[in-house]
């Protein structure tokens, strides 16, 4: 999952697909400044190909990152030169430092294996936040927002390429699978990948549950992200 394949077209994917890493910037930083006056410094966790942090550059001082997926780190280490980025699992995050501000974005932390996995990795965020720091996190859909059976298609081109993807969601249990299929072509030749992704379908008490274990007060502000919504806590 989110290996070299995906990582090369990843920003023109979701870009072609609505996602405005510009403007989810934007949210997150005027969320962030009504909770907190001064806030110099942020990390962002599950942060994939860096185009979140590269929209807070020039607004934020200190920027750092973490992902899981190494592919998607090197990505992002070619578009933000100087910014400190690491490869590590957000369920065992210790950087041995904190921040005014801790974000994970574009649902990161669903595709843990359990909503067990998930608090722990908000108390890790938690445990990174300087006093009164705040933690937004955009989860992925509620049980009663989740639409089994959704078929996606989509043609995207770039400058040098055109990329038609499919997809498929089933319900599982405590979960859902989406399988994608995705076509390249370019000057070279057509390829083909496939992935396959699992995402947490939690509650939405489980997740507010996770901020109060981790410390945090929390509201949970629906209609945005495409309609999932964010969790906005303060360390107390």
């Amino acid at each position: 999952m989110f290996g070299a394949e995906l990582s090369e077209v990843y920003d023109l994917v979701y870009s072609s697909r609505g996602q405005d890493f510009a403007a989810e910037a934007a949210l997150v930083t005027e969320l962030v400044r009504a909770r907190r006056q001064q806030v110099a410094s942020l990390l962002d966790v599950g942060c994939g190909t860096g185009e979140h942090l590269r929209c807070l550059r020039g607004s934020i001082d200190r920027l750092e990152g973490v992902d899981l997926s190494t592919a998607m780190v090197s990505v992002a280490r070619a578009k933000l030169p100087g910014v400190p980025l690491h490869v590590a699992d957000m369920c065992q995050l210790d950087l041995g430092r904190r921040f005014d501000a801790v974000i994970s974005l574009s649902t990161a932390v669903a595709y843990l294996p359990s909503v067990e996995a998930m608090g722990q990795a908000v108390a890790r965020m938690a445990a990174h936040l300087n006093p009164a720091g705040v933690l937004v996190v955009e989860p992925w859909y509620f049980p009663e927002t989740f639409l089994a059976g959704h078929i996606a298609a989509d043609i995207i081109r770039g400058a040098d390429r055109t990329i038609s993807r499919v997809s498929r969601t089933e319900r599982l249990d405590r979960a859902a699978r989406i399988d994608s299929h995705y076509v390249i072509a370019h000057a070279d030749g057509i390829r083909h990948f496939s992935e396959s992704q699992v995402f947490g379908v939690w509650t939405r008490a489980e997740y507010q549950a996770a901020f109060q274990r981790a410390g945090c007060t929390v509201e949970y502000l629906p209609q945005v992200q495409s309609g999932r919504g964010l969790f906005v806590g303060q360390l107390r």
